[in-house]
């Protein structure tokens, strides 16, 4: 079977996208030595479930208002999703998708971040209906 071993957001700009990341999750960035414009993202410490990514400048327009997502919708685990979406909102985000039950698992929201992508965020909880 194979995983999924890292992510990438694709950024306009991609010093607003580290302030927004930073600010919300506290994520934590460093500029790659390579020839492009690219940034490491470490989200949690090696023993923790997750994985890591990057920010890349994006090549090309923005995802269009109302158009579908076209990629792979990434969920990040946070504590307390009220407050997670309230620091969303403060942070320049965007809720597209308010908070629902996902009954036995937990709360999700969907929200786009200032770059326009679409991201989950869930906090479990098995009581959850």
């Amino acid at each position: 079977m194979s995983r999924v071993v890292h992510f990438e957001i694709h950024a306009e700009n991609p010093d607003r996208a580290i302030a927004f990341y930073q600010g919300v999750f506290g994520w934590q960035f460093q500029k790659w030595a390579g020839p492009m414009d690219y940034w490491l993202i470490v989200t949690g410490s090696d023993g923790d479930k997750g994985i890591n990514g990057g920010i890349i400048r994006r090549m090309g327009p923005s995802p269009l208002e109302g158009q579908a997502v076209n990629a792979y919708a990434c969920t990040i685990q946070v504590a307390a999703i009220d407050e997670s979406v309230a620091k969303i909102v403060a942070a320049g985000g965007v809720i597209v998708l308010p908070k629902m039950p996902i009954p036995g698992i937990g709360w999700l929201a969907y929200f786009k971040d200032t770059e326009d992508n679409i991201v989950g965020v869930m906090q479990p909880d098995p009581q959850a209906k």
